[in-house]
């Protein structure tokens, strides 16, 4: 194995340390300061999504790491490299029809489980020269949602966004194909917060950010006997997936924040605190009379 670039590895542990919410700002920064890891940040740093629009198509797209060749990222939807047309890498004739597939199945899945958003599949040959009945390929699935004010609501509405990466192997094997999965979520949620005779001209003066990220993987066998049944088995890993780590933010994460909370400051007070302790003690002291 190949020992690890200390300079590389340290401005990776920079960027852990840095706030989410400015993660873009700060790849950027860094890639100033060491153009010559730029490949390495960008290839290794998870950053939120980006929207951009075909207007051939009239659609929207997500572009990240995985279909951008320069400047330019790959559209989904018309398999040409936007804003600026360059002569990028592409999948094969068959693929590329999986991949046409696959967007379909995923904006519908996109519009049952988030009602709203954009969403987006690329994949690309892991063999040089495809041949064959039994091919493998890889791929990743984008999700992107946000929630912003509505328009005349009042400052303290909530904002957030919800980016999730899917990145996939499969490796198909007789009757059967592999898949390895490495999931990635991406969360920013931002509520204005102010207390009574705390705001200034109507506005809010605080603010409450939660933002992280949180990577998985798995690695599964699914049964397949035509090329087809790629849509299902690869719906079917990211649903799974998905729900897992939505069930992992909702319990862990965000319970474990409201217990620190909770254990800083007593929503009700010191006095209602005692009146409780006072009457658990005279319960358990009853209780335990009777025996």
């Amino acid at each position: 194995m190949a020992d690890s670039d200390p300079t590389l590895d340290s401005l990776l542990d920079l960027m852990r340390r840095l706030p989410p919410t400015r993660v873009e700002d700060n790849v950027n920064l860094l890639c100033d300061l060491c153009p010559e890891y730029a490949d390495d940040l960008l290839g290794n740093v998870d950053q939120p999504l980006k929207i951009l629009r075909d207007e051939d198509k009239g659609r929207e797209f997500l572009g990240c790491d995985y279909n951008r060749d320069g400047d330019s990222f790959r559209s989904p939807w018309s398999n040409t490299y936007l804003p600026v047309a360059v002569p990028g890498p592409t999948p094969s004739p068959k693929l590329r029809q999986l991949e046409t597939s696959l967007n379909a199945a995923f904006d519908t899945y996109r519009e049952m489980y988030f009602e709203g958003g954009i969403s987006s599949v690329y994949l690309w040959d892991l063999d040089d020269e495809p041949s064959g009945k039994e091919t493998s390929f890889a791929g990743v699935v984008l999700m992107k949602k946000t929630l912003a004010s509505p328009s005349g609501a009042s400052d303290a509405s909530p904002t957030g966004t919800w980016d999730s990466l899917h990145v996939f192997e499969s490796h198909e094997r007789g009757r059967s194909a592999k898949y390895k999965l490495t999931s990635t979520v991406m969360l920013v949620l931002e509520t204005p917060t102010a207390s009574h005779g705390d705001k200034v001209e109507g506005e809010a003066k605080g603010k409450v950010t939660l933002s992280g990220s949180m990577t998985r993987q798995a690695e599964v066998d699914y049964p397949l006997t035509t090329s087809a049944g790629h849509i299902p088995n690869i719906g079917r890993l990211v649903e799974d997936m998905e729900i897992k780590m939505r069930n992992l933010l909702s319990s862990v994460y965000f319970g474990k924040t409201k217990d620190v909370i909770n254990e800083l400051r007593s929503q009700s007070g010191l006095e209602a605190k005692s009146r409780e302790d006072m009457l658990r003690a005279e319960l358990a002291g009853r209780l335990g009379g009777r025996k």
